[in-house]
C-alpha cells in the first residue's frame, strides 16, 4: 500500500514511541523514527521489536534528527514520505524544565511548530498526532478535566506544551492540515524513565527489597495524579488519526492516586512499611506545586471507543515485578 501505510514517529526511542512503533508494525505499517545522535546507544526500549515473532517483516528505519533544526525535519519528511506522523518528541520532565526553560520552549513548543510548518510546506494529506500533557490544565481547579477545561499551565514544560497544542489547533483550523492533540494524563510502565516518580518507586522498593539501596528520596507525596498504562495509550493516539475528522481528546483513567498510595502499593506489594525507607528531599518539589490531575476521557469512549483496561493496583505491581527482576539481574551481576 506504498507510503499510506507509512508512520514517522518524533520520540520513538522514548516510552510511548517504542509502544507505538510495536504497535504499528504489528498493524502492517512501515515505521520511520526520528532520534538524536548520542555518543552511546539510545535505542533499548527498541529492542524487543527485533525479539517480536509477531513481526515477521521489521519495516523500521531510523533518521538521526532534533527537533531543534528544521532543514533535517523537511529532508527526513522528504525521506519517509509518511502518512501519519506522531511528534512524540519532548523535554518531557516537569521539574528540569524549570532548570532547562529555553530549551524545553526550544524543543517542546518551537519544535512542534517546525514540524507543522515542514508538514505544510510538502502539501502532501500528512495526519499529525501531537502528544499534549495534562500538566496543560496545571492549576485550574476543576477535576476532573475534560477538553472543554481551561489551561493554567504552571510550569516552563506545561507552558511549552500548550503552545504546541495552540500551534496544532490553528494549522488545522487555518491550513486545513489534519492535525490531533492527544491530552494524555501520566501513563506509566517498565519503560518509564527513572527520574519520574512512578518508575522511580518502583525501582526503589525492589532494589531495597534486595539489599541493593537503603533509602528513597522524594517530594510532594500528596500530589495526585491520573496514572494508567502506556501501551494502551498510544492505542489512543492511532485511533485518533484514523477518524474522518481531525479533534482533540482526553486520554485518561478518570482516577487520582497520592503518590502515598503509589508508596503503599508498591512497598505494600513487596511487604515492606514505605515510612521506614521513604525521606523528605526538598530538591525535589517544584517552584509551582500542581495538587490534582485527574482526567474525564468520555469523548474518547464515546468517539474513540477506546477505554483504559489496566487499574492502578495491576499497573504498579506489573511495574514492580518487572523492576524486581532487574534488580534481581543486577545483584547477580555484582555477586558474579
Amino acid at each position: 500500500m506504498g507510503a499510506a501505510r507509512r508512520a514517522l514517529i518524533t520520540g520513538i526511542t522514548g516510552q510511548d514511541g517504542s509502544y507505538l512503533a510495536e504497535r504499528l508494525l504489528r498493524k502492517g505499517y512501515e515505521v520511520h523514527g526520528l532520534i538524536r545522535r548520542s555518543s552511546s546507544f539510545n535505542t533499548g526500549r527498541l529492542e524487543t521489536i527485533y525479539q517480536d515473532p509477531h513481526v515477521a517483516d521489521r519495516r523500521l528505519v531510523l533518521h538521526y534528527g532534533d527537533l531543534t533544526d528544521s532543514s533535517n525535519l523537511r529532508h527526513v519528511l522528504t525521506l519517509a514520505r509518511p502518512a501519519e506522523v506522531y511528534n512524540l518528541a519532548a523535554q518531557s520532565h516537569v521539574r528540569v524544565s524549570f532548570d532547562q526553560p529555553e530549551y524545553t520552549a526550544d524543543v517542546v513548543g518551537v519544535g512542534t511548530l517546525r514540524i507543522l510548518e515542514a508538514i505544510r510546506d510538502m502539501g502532501e494529506p500528512i495526519r499529525f498526532y501531537q502528544a499534549s500533557s495534562s500538566e496543560m490544565f496545571g492549576n485550574n481547579p476543576e477535576v476532573p478535566q475534560s477538553e472543554a477545561t481551561r489551561f493554567a499551565p504552571s510550569s516552563p514544560y506545561a507552558v511549552a506544551k500548550t503552545a504546541a497544542f495552540w500551534h496544532t489547533v490553528l494549522y488545522r483550523k487555518a491550513y486545513g492540515l489534519f492535525a490531533c492533540n492527544g491530552i494524555l494524563f501520566n501513563h506509566e510502565s517498565p519503560r518509564r524513565g527513572e527520574t519520574f516518580v512512578t518508575r522511580k518507586v518502583t525501582r526503589a522498593a525492589a532494589r531495597i527489597k534486595l539489599g541493593l539501596q537503603e533509602k528513597l528520596y522524594l517530594g510532594n507525596l500528596d500530589a495526585a495524579r491520573d496514572w494508567g498504562y502506556a501501551p494502551e495509550y498510544v492505542e489512543a493516539m492511532w485511533l485518533m488519526l484514523q477518524r474522518d475528522a481531525p479533534d482533540d481528546y482526553v486520554v485518561a483513567t478518570g482516577e487520582s492516586h497520592t503518590v502515598r498510595e503509589l508508596l503503599d502499593e508498591a512497598f505494600g506489594y513487596l511487604e515492606m512499611d514505605w515510612r521506614d525507607h521513604v525521606e523528605f528531599d526538598p530538591r525535589y518539589l517544584r517552584p509551582a506545586e500542581v495538587p490534582e490531575l485527574r482526567g474525564d476521557a468520555s469523548k474518547a469512549r464515546r468517539v474513540l471507543g477506546w477505554e483504559p483496561r489496566t487499574d492502578f493496583r495491576a499497573l504498579v505491581r506489573l511495574m514492580v515485578d518487572a523492576d524486581l527482576d532487574l534488580a534481581r539481574r543486577e545483584a547477580a551481576a555484582a555477586g558474579a
